[in-house]
């Protein structure tokens, strides 16, 4: 089975610019940013997408997303606020097959998303 992007990240086959980084879970800058803070966090173990997530993966999805927070903190954007995506299958806009959250934020967002 080939690797997915965010695996290549995690075993250093592909270079990223690293924020965080602990034994669960890798946050990289987004290489398309779609605000003027725009990352993104992935667990290392390859979950396709958060609808194929188990009961299993519950800790790792809490971890996910309270590092998250942390990586917005470190971004600035803790103040102002900021959003936080996860995109499930192809009308959802997932383009990797790898659970990962975008951190957008430094500027407003709007609603709807798009």
């Amino acid at each position: 089975m080939n690797k997915t992007l965010f695996e290549k990240i995690c075993a250093r086959e592909i270079p990223a610019t690293i924020l965080y980084e602990d034994d669960q879970v890798v946050a990289i800058r987004d290489l398309h940013p779609q605000a003027p803070a725009h990352a993104l966090i992935f667990p290392k173990k390859p979950v396709p997408r958060i609808a194929a997530a188990t009961a299993e993966d519950a800790a790792l999805l809490g971890h996910l997303l309270l590092k998250a927070a942390e990586v917005a903190d470190a971004l600035g954007l803790k103040r102002g606020g900021y959003r936080l995506v996860l995109n499930n299958g192809a009308d959802g806009g997932e383009t990797v097959p790898h659970l990962h959250c975008h951190i957008l934020g430094g500027r407003p967002l709007a609603w709807p998303p798009g």
